[in-house]
């Protein structure tokens, strides 16, 4: 908040003003001290009655009421920062996303406002604007004459004086009926902007003051100031306005509704128009000829409305939606911007942010495309996908069939394509879907973690009988009996490699028992894997009861699943998913919410081998040429060669199909899945097309990119040697 200190009243008063006030005598005296007193510029409660009231209803005891008031005002004005609209942008600095705003408000320098718009502004209501300092006693007196002869009307107050009216009714440190004050129509409110607009004279510039003004000014349509009013009104900058522009524009700022061209009267926008021509005339600021000329062009609008809030993102990417519903869930969370949830919703609101997002229109275009090819719009199905950058947790894209939208859905199905359910990252009531043997790669993680080698080996049974009690179909002599899918593909002597890469269930559940399933649970926890059902949060808590922890049976999002993978191509180094590059405030200081937060979470060289495990399901050789066999071998062709890896997941009875993959600059990650009936299977016939839509995304993401290697694991952590 800046805060304007005017000098007290000893330190540049001579007492002139109270002998003025309660100066006694005839009406011919009277009028002589208060035209004194206001081509003097020092100004009392009785100029403020002669300046709106008759003559004749003019007594004593206004006059010091007004005194009285002009007195018990304080000598400061607070000029707080109006609200600011938060501009969010994608990842080129240049895409608009969208805004968020109470107010649709930008501050500009005046250097960034054209001068034709600050000399029509000046002329149509305050052409002495340059020569009083603060209140035009000459207007005072003009006013007096014409209101007490019964003519028209006439008010007498400067753009320093309705700039502080402005700034009043918009100071938040105000009570409610104190901005109400500020535009009352009374005395009391003249003398307050009239003691006010002569302090603020005394500290800040003529050139600070317009600026001022044209920053904090309502233009109509919704639109504070000229950034906003130049955008809504023609959609261009407020430095590229023509004179026709500029003179429309400062002719509504008597009337900026009534005289709306855009939902109001369109004859008036023309006629406050061709006042204001004419009065840049009359001050030598245009020639006539510029005048006419301008008066000649027709009204030629360009009105744009701004965006707000995220349904209101441009639909034709109404798809960055889920995007931006993210950035915001993210930005609820921050600290930086407030102490509770609706104080940071406030700030982004009011407080003028410049947002770069890590959204990149390329790859979300991308991704929608992969998406709609597993499943379209008109699916209650969905897929679901997220790519992110390893190393610093940036989103690149969210993606998934549905359109962003509070529209009304057909009757037949009222869940789609339409919503604004976060179906790509959670929350919002959204836990998530069991992503399958994705979630082995924790049980392995965790396994290196405490010294087991990759070439760690077991004779995997079609049927392993657990150490977990369990009864019903699943169970044999009283404990937890998973099974292989593909027993004569799966069973035999397994290692990590070919237990990964061919994704045998009994081999990794024996693995979870060796190393304790509280251990992998707080493994996936590491990397980000949040619990959001009541469920799971339950299981989390007695994690060493959750043997089927390994095959998936948690709800995840293709966010945290991407994101955990992305840690492992990172090294290990986990980072917080990011949505954004950038975040300047208001005064163009950079936001630290902005700046990546990783942590080692797993040993590098961990991480180098249940990478090189990893690439046995995708059609890769790992680094100790020990795979034999994959998931989901055609994700090698599709990305032409480069190294990757991944790793497939079916949930029981194909209810889901999940793809995550990874290189050393993308991973990505997708889930086929109804997200309304976790009882509609999508089946294993999806499972092909989910793969090819997750690496097609990555193969898009990475064009133009360098190959890069991935670091091949030390031979202890391979071989155990």
């Amino acid at each position: 908040m800046r805060l304007v200190r005017a000098r007290s009243r000893s330190e540049h008063s001579d007492g002139a003003e109270d002998a003025a006030v309660e100066a006694p005598g005839r009406a011919s005296r009277w009028l002589r001290g208060l035209g004194r007193l206001l081509l003097c510029g020092v100004i009392s409660g009785l100029v403020v009655a002669v300046g709106v009231l008759p003559l004749a209803l003019i007594g004593g005891s206004t006059v010091n009421a007004g005194r009285d008031v002009w007195r018990n005002l304080p000598s400061d004005l607070a000029l707080p920062p109006p609200p600011q609209a938060t501009y969010v942008y994608a990842n080129d600095g240049r895409t608009l996303i969208t805004t968020f705003y109470d107010e649709n408000r930008r501050d500009v320098p005046l250097a960034q406002i054209a001068p034709v718009l600050q000399q029509a502004v000046v002329a149509a209501e305050d052409t002495r604007f340059y020569q009083h300092r603060g209140v035009d006693g000459k207007s005072v007196l003009r006013a007096l004459v014409s209101n007490g002869r019964g003519g028209a009307q006439q008010g007498a107050s400067t753009l320093t004086m309705q700039y502080v009216r402005n700034v009043l009714k918009n100071d938040p440190s105000l009570s409610p009926q104190q901005r109400v004050d500020a535009v009352a129509d009374t005395p009391a409110r003249k003398v307050r902007e009239m003691r006010y607009a002569t302090k603020l004279e005394q500290h800040l510039s003529k050139q600070d003051i317009l600026q001022g003004y044209l920053n904090i000014a309502y233009f109509g349509a919704g639109a504070y100031g000229v950034y906003a009013a130049s955008q809504t009104y023609f959609g261009k900058s407020a430095l590229d306005l023509t004179l026709p522009e500029a003179a429309l524009l400062a002719g509504l700022l008597q009337s900026p509704d009534g005289d709306n061209p855009i939902s109001g009267d369109r004859d008036a926008a023309l006629r406050r128009r061709a006042y204001t021509l004419d009065a840049m005339t009359k001050m030598g600021v245009i020639s006539a000829a510029d005048a006419a000329a301008a008066q000649a062009q027709d009204l030629k609008l360009n009105p744009r409305g701004l965006p707000n809030n995220c349904v209101s993102v441009a639909p034709a990417h109404n798809d960055w939606g889920f995007f931006c519903d993210y950035f915001r869930q993210w930005w609820g969370s921050q600290p930086e911007f407030g102490a509770t949830p609706a104080d940071r919703d406030e700030t982004l609101r009011t407080g003028g942010y410049t947002v770069v997002t890590s959204l990149d229109p390329g790859i979300q275009a991308l991704a929608l495309n992969q998406s709609l090819s597993v499943y379209g719009y008109g699916s209650a199905r969905s897929m679901p996908l997220a790519v992110v950058t390893p190393g610093s947790g940036r989103v690149l894209a969210l993606a998934v069939n549905r359109h962003y939208s509070l529209d009304p859905n057909p009757p037949q199905h009222p869940r789609y394509p339409n919503t604004v359910n976060q179906l790509v990252a959670g929350g919002g009531g959204v836990a998530g879907y069991q992503a399958g043997s994705t979630f082995k790669m924790f049980t392995m993680l965790a396994a290196l973690d405490a010294g087991m080698p990759l070439n760690t080996k077991f004779k995997a049974p079609s049927r392993l009988a657990s150490q977990w009690p369990a009864s019903g179909p699943g169970s044999c002599g009283g404990r937890w009996c998973p099974a292989n899918d593909s027993p004569s593909w799966m069973d035999g002597d397994r290692t990590m490699w070919n237990g990964f890469g061919r994704s045998v269930n009994t081999y990794f559940v024996w693995l979870e028992q060796q190393v304790g399933a509280r251990r992998v649970v707080e493994m996936a926890q590491r990397l980000g894997i949040t619990f959001r059902s009541g469920a799971d949060t339950a299981m989390a808590a007695k994690a060493d009861q959750w043997g089927s922890f390994t095959l998936g049976v948690a709800s995840t999002t293709p966010l945290d699943l991407a994101n955990a993978y992305a840690s492992i191509a990172a090294g290990g180094v986990y980072c917080q998913p990011l949505p954004v590059v950038s975040i300047t405030d208001n005064d163009g200081k950079p936001v630290d919410a902005a700046m990546p937060k990783c942590r080692q979470a797993v040993n590098a060289d961990v991480a180098a081998a249940a990478t090189d495990a990893a690439r046995c399901p995708v059609g890769r050789s790992s680094a100790y040429n020990k795979c034999d066999g994959g998931t989901a071998e055609n994700v090698s062709g599709i990305l032409g060669g480069r190294p990757v890896a991944g790793k497939t997941g079916s949930s029981e009875h194909n209810s889901t199909e999940t793809f995550a993959g990874f290189t050393p600059q993308i991973a990505a990650a997708g889930i086929a899945v109804n997200p309304d009936s976790p009882n509609d299977h999508v089946g294993s016939g999806i499972a092909g097309a989910v793969n090819a839509a997750v690496a097609r995304t990555m193969a898009g993401a990475l064009r133009g990119m360098p190959v890069m290697e991935f670091r091949p694991p030390s031979t202890r952590r391979a071989l155990g040697r």
